[in-house]
């Protein structure tokens, strides 16, 4: 296992919102904020699927029923959701979130445990966990190394890491079509249908810290330093969904 020593941001500085990379993770909550309230009306113009699609990908990576779940970057609650419908009334499902406005947004559909928090670092106890996931909020964490770091902290001997992402195949027609459709349609659309600044703003910085984000390699390779075992890239919806998934060892590496 190869240790990462220096910090490892998802993505370059995006001047273009916040100016300089410290005011980076400032930035992000305050637009999550400021957007909670429009954030269901985005999935009702994806009809939802995402509800759905969230807990076959769950089901997939092996969440079970009486298991024991971390949901970091809650949001509203899409991927906590589906979790505790598999996991049953013998597992359990806390959430943790930066966001107020987004713990507040949760508190309306999810009754688990809440916690206001960040992934760099988690509030809670060492070896606590089953399953940690994380639902298309990669990208929005300041350090992959210290994220990745506090993950396998936080999971119990075995325990397996989830993290659904967006995704833009490398390059061609299918790169050209994903930004039509990303990085023009789905933001004129969120315009038109929340009738906010924000949400529409919301959207293009969510294009451009996919399209600017790490190569999975990267990803892989972080999670493996990290001391996390079978670090796995798959492309679940080519242009829509990837999803990265990985455990950590039951005996120490």
């Amino acid at each position: 296992m190869t240790k990462i020593a220096e910090a490892l941001p998802p993505h370059p500085p995006l001047t273009r919102y916040y100016g300089s990379d410290p005011r980076r993770s400032r930035y992000v909550i305050d637009l999550f904020d400021r957007t909670a309230r429009h954030y269901d009306t985005i999935e009702k113009i994806f009809l939802n699927t995402g509800l759905w699609y969230r807990r076959f990908c769950l089901r997939r990576a092996g969440l079970a029923p009486g298991m024991k779940v971390l949901d970091v970057a809650i949001g509203t609650a899409a991927v906590a959701r589906g979790a505790l419908r598999i996991v049953g009334p013998a597992g359990r499902v806390f959430g943790v979130d930066p966001s107020s406005g987004m713990l507040a947004r949760a508190r309306k559909v999810f009754h688990g445990p809440l916690t206001r928090g960040v992934a760099e670092h988690l509030p809670f106890a060492s070896d606590s966990f089953d399953f940690v996931t994380m639902g298309i909020a990669l990208r929005h964490v300041s350090d992959l190394v210290a994220t990745f770091g506090e993950y396998v902290r936080v999971l119990r001997p075995g325990g397996t890491l989830w993290m659904l992402e967006g995704h833009i195949p490398s390059r061609g027609v299918g790169r050209e079509l994903t930004r039509l459709v990303w990085a023009r349609a789905i933001p004129a659309l969120t315009g038109l249908a929340t009738r906010s600044r924000d949400a529409r703003l919301l959207m293009d910085y969510y294009w451009d810290t996919v399209e600017q984000c790490v190569p999975p390699e990267t990803i892989l390779h972080t999670l493996a330093a990290a001391g996390f075992v079978e670090p796995r890239y798959e492309v679940m919806m080519p242009g829509v969904f990837c999803q990265y998934t990985a455990k950590r060892p039951v005996t120490p590496d």
